[in-house]
């Protein structure tokens, strides 16, 4: 067994490089590995511990008796190794830590690629190697195609309370690909969006307070049951994005917190380290050996489990020191931030990088060789806050509020944004999306299907949580299930109906995602309608003349032979209506094809008379045959030039007004 033994050892590349913060790959070092040389087995165990006095290995081969295990200090910075000269595949195992002041401490592995079910916290040796992959094509498809002139419609769920056995267990990962890769194919759905998957000892925490960050939970199965579960969803199309916490982590004895006695993974000023609000220890940024560590784990779960991105978590709890009245940036964190997103990027550029930031930071999504922190995408909290807000606002008072629809249009193309309604929405007494709705029952549901319409519509990816789809009506209950009991009511299954056709439409045509990061794809026709709660936009394509025509109405009224500019001079069909009755709406639709009059209204050159929805939002779409698309676009040109003459300006001036138009659109006309 000596060969094994001489090349087990850490390299010193090694040791350097994950002292340096630049070991990518530490997980094929530290944890617990198989190995083999000839006919000649063993494993072999690696941990950094740099404060311990002595590290000995104790699990169920030994009898839990550490005395003849111990562990090897390879250098001064503490990495510690040994290897036990048989396969422990199977086994459970901790590390027994002598403290600087001789206290014994029980640890999991932080490399461990498998662990007991909790209650119970030890480590299991498991080989990670041996399962088939069958998503080529996915792949493939995923590199041929950028995410950023395409639909994306994420799905975001729980796994463990999305649906549960008549008996009350979980669903396993192989089960779950049975239950809910079709129902999220029916849908339309483009991404699934899981809740944190490491390993975590409270079930209430949802994951996001985790002890084993190599380790996919084993509520639900093991590795190769969690490998399968996202090769299925590869293979019927869906991506896997996985929420991911690398700001702080939980602070129960067997995990991470003072691991050998001491601040390991933690800072060491307790103001920097506790995270009060939360109960848990916030990661040292700053150090290099919580940086391999942390930047690798993004890179194990992408070359071991094929997931399509993160969702990284708390992003703005990062940026800022902790426990501080006023805020003061983290250098570390920025610094880390970047180094994770380039490492990322660089292992496969196709990721998904999402960053849950609550701040004003500017620059997230920009590429850090340009000054920014190296996401591709963020979450939209502040469209998501302020939309949430003003259809809490009774309709009657909406006139007083609407600014808090047009105003992320000011900002819209700052960064690559997703437009969350996620879970955090509609948990701890904030009420379910359906019941923010004020309202009658039936005004619920309208108003919530506008909601939904006007999200497709804006610029921006979009995201829903579980349930959110056929409007559950409470909030969402982690230690139970769904409401699938819904189903059984007209107006629920409607939603449903409703949320699929939205999602086909948003998917069928280009104008709703094409130019989702450029301005060229957004422009207003009426912002100013305040008294009436009326908006009316228009979303382009990349091909001259591919436009969409949307108007939503955000009060109960509806209107007939409502005159609303158009660019086109075509006839418009409406592709959806919120208020059709299949939806369970009020039935105010426009049935016909709409003439488009060749007389200018709202700045536009041409307009249409329409139907106008109760809390309803209406999609038209022109009508044009072959070769009339390219001279509507000369029509509108000449119409643009002649206003441009009939009102000269500096050009300066002029780029101004533009910009302006581009922004809030034109006056109406009187």
């Amino acid at each position: 067994m000596r060969s094994s033994l001489i090349a087990a050892n850490p390299t010193d590349l090694e040791v350097y490089l994950f002292h340096e913060g630049r070991l990518y790959q530490s997980y094929e070092l530290f944890g617990a590995h198989v190995i083999r040389d000839g006919g000649a087995v063993g494993t072999r165990f690696c941990v950094w511990a740099p404060h311990a006095r002595e590290v000995r290995l104790v699990g169920s081969f030994n009898d839990w008796n550490g005395a003849n295990s111990p562990l090897t200090k390879v250098n001064d910075e503490g990495v510690w190794t040994i290897v036990v000269p048989e396969n422990l595949e199977g086994h459970l195992y901790k590390y027994e830590i002598i403290t600087p002041d001789g206290r014994v401490l029980l640890k999991a592995d932080p490399y461990a690629f498998y662990s007991e079910l909790r209650p119970h916290t030890a480590s299991i040796v498991y080989d990670l190697k041996g399962y088939q992959w069958n998503d080529s094509s996915w792949q493939r498809k995923k590199r041929r195609k950028r995410i950023y002139d395409q639909p994306m419609v994420i799905y975001e769920l729980h796994f463990g309370s999305w649906k549960k056995k008549p008996d009350g267990r979980f669903y396993t990962y192989r089960e779950m690909a049975d239950e809910l890769i079709p129902y999220v194919l029916e849908r339309g759905f483009t991404h699934i969006e899981l809740l944190p998957l490491v390993e975590h000892p409270l079930d209430r925490s949802w994951g996001y307070q985790g002890t084993g960050y190599y380790s996919v939970t084993s509520r639900y199965g093991t590795p190769h049951d969690f490998m399968y579960f996202v090769d299925r969803c590869h293979q019927a199309g869906l991506g896997v994005i996985i929420d991911w916490v690398p700001g702080h982590f939980c602070k129960d004895a067997h995990g991470l917190y003072m691991f050998d006695g001491a601040p390991t993974y933690e800072y060491a000023n307790e103001k920097d380290r506790e995270n009060y609000v939360w109960g848990t220890a916030n990661f040292d940024l700053g150090k290099p050996e919580v940086r391999s560590f942390l930047i690798s784990n993004a890179l194990f779960w992408l070359e071991y489990y094929h997931v399509d991105g993160f969702r990284v978590d708390a992003v703005a709890n990062m940026l800022y020191w902790p426990n501080n009245d006023r805020l003061y940036e983290n250098p570390y964190a920025v610094e880390f931030l970047r180094q994770l997103n380039e490492a990322v990027f660089a292992y496969d550029p196709n990721v998904l990088m999402i960053a849950e930031d609550s701040t004003d930071w500017p620059r997230v999504t920009a590429p850090t060789y340009d000054g920014g922190l190296g996401f591709n995408y963020k979450w939209n909290m502040g469209w998501m806050n302020d939309m949430l807000k003003y259809m809490e606002t009774p309709p009657h008072e909406r006139k007083y509020a609407h600014n808090q629809v047009s105003f992320s249009l000011l900002y819209a193309y700052s960064e690559n944004f997703i437009l969350p309604f996620s879970h955090d929405e509609v948990v701890h007494g904030k009420k379910s999306l359906l019941n923010k709705m004020p309202g009658s029952y039936e005004e619920k549901f309208a108003q919530l299907r506008l909601l939904y319409g006007y999200m497709m519509a804006h610029p921006g990816k979009k995201l829903l949580f579980m349930g959110s789809e056929f409007a559950q009506f409470d909030e969402w209950k982690f230690e139970g299930e769904l409401d699938w009991v819904l189903f059984d009511f007209e107006l629920h299954r409607k939603m449903d109906e409703y949320v699929k056709q939205l999602i086909a439409c948003y998917k069928r045509y280009k104008p709703f995602y094409e130019l989702d990061h450029d301005p060229r794809g957004f422009e207003w026709i009426d912002v100013h309608n305040a008294e009436q709660s009326i908006f009316s936009f228009i979303r382009r394509g990349k091909k001259e003349g591919d436009v969409l025509v949307i108007v939503c109405n955000f009060t109960n009224q509806a209107y007939d032979d409502y005159k609303v500019g158009v660019p086109l001079l075509a006839p418009y069909r409406e592709v959806l209506n919120s208020d059709a009755a299949e939806f369970g709406g009020s039935g105010h639709v426009n049935s016909k094809r709409l003439s488009a009059f060749h007389e200018p209204f709202h700045g536009k050159p041409y307009h249409v008379r329409m139907t106008i929805p109760p809390f309803g939002i209406s999609i038209l779409r022109p009508v044009q045959k072959r070769g009339e698309r390219k001279q509507n676009e000369e029509e509108v040109h000449r119409h643009v030039i002649g206003r441009r003459a009939r009102k000269p300006a500096s050009l300066a001036d002029e780029k101004h007004r533009e910009t302006s138009r581009a922004v809030w659109g034109e006056v109406p006309d009187h």
